[in-house]
């Protein structure tokens, strides 16, 4: 059985989603992971309803806010 915290530590350098409790979702390369699930994004974007809000080149998402974490290359 996989644990959670070790697939997305596999997953570090892969492209993810990364949806908010505000509904927001990142999308952007993974390039860390923590056991809180504080995520670092980078070449990441702000999407809201669908759409792009933002660019942004590196974005730390505090994991208490995460909702959800879809890697990618799982779609």
């Amino acid at each position: 059985m996989k644990k959670p915290l070790q697939t997305l530590q596999r997953a570090v350098d892969k492209n993810v989603v990364v949806r908010l409790k505000s509904d927001l979702e990142y999308k952007g390369r993974m390039s860390s992971v923590d056991p809180y699930m504080n995520v670092i994004l980078e070449e990441a974007g702000e999407y809201n309803l669908g759409n792009l809000a933002a660019n942004y080149g590196k974005v730390v998402i505090r994991g208490n806010n995460v909702i959800l974490i879809q890697i990618e290359d799982r779609l």
